[in-house]
């Protein structure tokens, strides 16, 4: 099983960035990379077992389903359904942690996934840098200057 993790420190408070990303309907207002996004459904983009489905720009589609989201924990946990990248059994959590010195957050994505051998090094990598690397980055970005 593949394993991917990436940190960052965001110069905002939890709260604040938790009231973004935890609306699992919102990468587009966030990300660099998602073009569009819905909740298949109607559906609350709350509700546990909601599936967002959204197109990248580089017109991949993806779909996941929500599995687990806590305001308690600031955490969101999700699985991917449909992807172009050839991942099976894909399932990452965001989590955010208040960082008390200078009321900052701590982010913390992970994922786990199944893959071909001889792919797993190059989906680490990218799933690492071109997805969570690059989405913490653009939140620091949206929240720099916010205080």
């Amino acid at each position: 099983m593949a394993k991917v993790y990436n940190s960052a420190v965001i110069a905002a408070p939890a709260s604040a960035v938790w009231a973004l990303v935890r609306d699992f309907n919102a990468l587009p207002q966030w990300t660099g990379f998602v073009a569009e996004s819905r909740i298949e459904h109607n559906r609350a983009a709350d509700q546990i077992g909601c599936i967002r489905n959204f197109s990248l720009k580089d017109g991949g589609r993806i779909r996941e389903r929500l599995l687990a989201l806590s305001d308690y924990d600031m955490s969101c946990t999700y699985a991917i359904l449909e992807s172009p990248m050839g991942v099976e059994n894909y399932v990452a959590t965001l989590r955010l942690i208040p960082v008390t010195d200078g009321d900052q957050t701590f982010a913390e994505w992970s994922a786990e996934f199944d893959a071909a051998p001889e792919r797993e090094d190059q989906l680490v990598a990218n799933i690492g840098r071109n997805v969570f690397a690059a989405a913490l980055a653009a939140l620091q970005r949206r929240f720099a200057g916010a205080r």
